[in-house]
């Protein structure tokens, strides 16, 4: 069995290697003299010539988030050992992990309660609380370590906060909270697994305290697989989190493309200076808003080793309704004047390069069918943008799926398959664009969570 060292130079030699010859079969590398295209487009396209350039400029707007993934999987270990615990549990500050329900899967709320209380007794954890939030009552078995916090239907917080976000400011509330300043928490999703690899880094991330925030890898191909089509597109996220979220919070210690909602650790009179409550702009994407925020406040964030385990959505319906309102939440906060625009050049920049991706995806047909001359490095970053991004599906199936586990075959029949998805998820994504621009942005729309009311895809 190799080990995590060889696993990060392979993983870097497959990098290189591919990207040397998508570089060379795209033409960034120029190797023959039919690779230089030898037209004049003005006398060709005539003004149609400014559109095609422009087009072609605005695969630049992807770049930064491209080079944060690009570092973040080349200078850190992308294989990393098994965490090991730098001190010892019972020295761990008290640590609350709390989970927002509306109440909806209370079976599947339960269940993983119970899972996760084992988990983090099997690791040794011992001074800890579960905690839910829930909108409607959903029948938590009493328990010393556990606690059901049901949100009054008539609370409102000052700002007129919403979702997911009223239902943390209510914990925050004095009559509600039962955490001292120096308390930790951990906000878990409904479907979130803790892991005993993600409760050691938990451990190691609280006994270090020397940053209030932090996140970890989240991953969506572990247990059974509900649908292949989704979790395969979620790979990517999968080489996002080891990217992107990993050098931002290591090298930087700065959310510069915010975090995700989930498996967010924070301390608590961190988290009060903060607060949810952020009004309708950070109601639908709160923890983007909410990570802003911290940052224009002076926070710092780290990145926390282990992963934990979520599903994809269950359908492509819920896919794409969950890009959506990704997508609108976090248009809401790179528009509001509650945040600094130094604090989100680059989460600004992220963002409307996802909004302009119906015309970047029309730039790969219009290229092929309309070429221009472009200067040798513009061609050279446009391939290795795309290069790259092909790359991040290889790299998440490679960190989801076992090789030992399904087998040489299997394996590969799911790195094709994710490459494979490729198309149908940039179909969805550039839907999802068009309907969150036209559509209604104050809406949170919940996916399936629950696999137990469906028939296994």
């Amino acid at each position: 069995m190799l080990n995590s060292t060889s696993k990060h130079v392979l993983h870097c030699v497959l990098l290189f290697g591919l990207l040397f010859a998508f570089e060379i079969y795209c033409g960034g590398i120029k190797v023959k003299e039919n690779s230089f295209v030898a037209i004049d487009p003005w006398e060709e396209y005539g003004t149609w010539t400014i559109l095609l350039y422009m087009l072609r400029l605005l695969t630049f707007l992807t770049l930064p988030q491209v080079l944060f993934n690009f570092f973040g999987l080349v200078i850190y270990n992308a294989f990393p050992e098994k965490v090991i615990v730098k001190g010892s549990p019972l020295l761990a500050p008290f640590i609350c992990i709390r989970v927002v329900t509306r109440g909806d899967y209370s079976e599947l709320v339960k269940t993983n309660v119970q899972r996760n209380m084992n988990t983090c007794l099997d690791t040794g954890l011992e001074n800890f609380l579960i905690e839910v939030v829930t909108d409607k009552p959903i029948g938590l078995p009493k328990h010393r370590r556990t606690r059901e916090i049901v949100v009054p239907k008539e609370y409102k917080t000052k700002t007129g906060a919403m979702f997911k976000a009223r239902a943390l400011q209510y914990c925050l509330e004095d009559t509600v909270n039962v955490l001292n300043d120096n308390d930790w928490v951990v906000h878990l999703d409904e479907e979130t697994l803790l892991t005993e690899n993600s409760v050691r880094g938990i451990i190691n991330f609280v006994l270090d305290g020397k940053h209030p925030f932090g996140q970890g890898l989240i991953t969506y191909a572990n247990e059974n697989v509900v649908n292949w089509l989704t979790t395969l597109a979620d790979s990517f996220r999968v080489s996002d989190d080891m990217g992107k979220l990993r050098l931002q919070f290591k090298l930087f210690h700065k959310p510069y493309f915010s975090w995700k909602g989930s498996y967010v650790v924070t301390q608590v009179h961190a988290e009060k200076a903060v607060s949810f409550d952020n009004g309708i702009d950070g109601s639908v994407a709160e923890d983007c808003f909410f990570a802003m925020r911290a940052f224009a406040q002076g926070y710092t964030f780290n990145f926390i080793e282990g992963e934990m385990y979520e599903k994809s959505p269950f359908t492509l319906k819920d896919f794409l309704q969950q890009r959506k309102r990704w997508l609108q939440g976090i248009l809401l906060v790179v528009r509001s004047t509650s945040i600094p625009v130094r604090n989100k050049i680059l989460l600004g920049i992220s963002c409307y390069s996802w909004i302009t991706m119906p015309l970047t995806t029309s730039n790969m047909i219009f290229a092929a069918i309309f070429p221009i001359p472009c200067p040798n490095l513009i061609d050279f970053v446009c391939a290795f943008i795309v290069g790259f991004n092909i790359y991040m599906y290889v790299f998440g199936v490679i960190k989801s799926f076992s090789l030992y586990r399904f087998g040489l075959v299997k394996f590969l029949a799911c790195v094709l398959g994710a490459l494979c998805t490729i198309p149908i998820n940039v179909v969805i994504e550039n839907v999802a664009v068009i309907w969150g621009l036209v559509g209604k942005k104050n809406k949170f729309y919940v996916v399936q969570k629950d696999v137990r009311a469906l028939v296994t895809v």
